[in-house]
């Protein structure tokens, strides 16, 4: 796939709750997923699994109450970049937070190889 192809639809299926089967579609095996701070596992999760570890841990503490995925912002032939905002509520103390992000994927060989995470904290 090409740049934007991989692009486009990591923005739908995040849009349409599909980003669980783009993991496979889109993502190569050896993906690094970089966040940036340590929430207690390390910044840096090394693998398809680890990544769908990563989504599977987001998935059990909080309910998406509503979210705004941006168009991807292309950066040359290899990189593109996707701000996500949304507003989350925690499973356990039923706090609702705001919260917005940037993400940068690496792309290479047709699958995204590397993502990495901004945000405030």
């Amino acid at each position: 796939m090409k740049l934007m192809d991989i692009a486009n639809e990591l923005v739908a299926g995040c849009r349409e709750n599909r980003e669980l089967a783009n993991l496979d579609k889109l993502y190569a095996a050896d993906v690094v997923s970089v966040e940036s701070v340590d929430m207690g596992n390390g910044r840096e999760t090394n693998g398809i699994e680890g990544v769908k570890g990563k989504h599977a841990w987001f998935a059990s503490m909080y309910d998406i109450l509503d979210s705004d995925i941006s168009d991807p912002f292309p950066h040359g032939d290899d990189r593109f970049a996707v701000i996500f905002e949304m507003t989350a509520k925690s499973k356990e103390t039923g706090a609702i937070e705001p919260m917005k992000e940037v993400a940068v994927y690496h792309v290479a060989n047709g699958k995204i190889v590397r993502e990495e995470f901004f945000y405030g904290m």
